[in-house]
């Protein structure tokens, strides 16, 4: 997919995984009880600090805080603005 939003210096756009919409038990759960996604999709990456370059790459399923980034909409789909500093792991 290429995704024509280009962020600037260490920062990455990352598509939030879907919020679950079932407990382990088959429960399903209502909208306003459901968790924000802490994880996704690294959809772009900026070109880095000169001297930190970016070890995330295009494509690599991240962890990251709960509140972290910001959420915008583009062309219809959600996606989170953050630094590779909010970012905790790589899966």
């Amino acid at each position: 997919m290429a995704l024509s939003i280009k962020p600037i210096g260490d920062r990455v756009v990352v598509e939030a995984a879907p919020a679950e919409e079932k407990t382990a038990s088959g429960l399903y759960i209502p909208d306003t009880a459901k968790e924000k996604p802490s994880q996704g999709i690294v959809v772009a990456i900026g070109s880095g600090k000169p001297e930190e370059p970016l070890t995330v790459n295009v494509g690599d399923k991240v962890l990251y805080g709960k509140y972290a980034g910001t959420e915008i909409t583009y062309e219809g789909k959600e996606y989170l603005i953050m630094r590779e500093s909010d970012i905790y792991a790589v899966l």
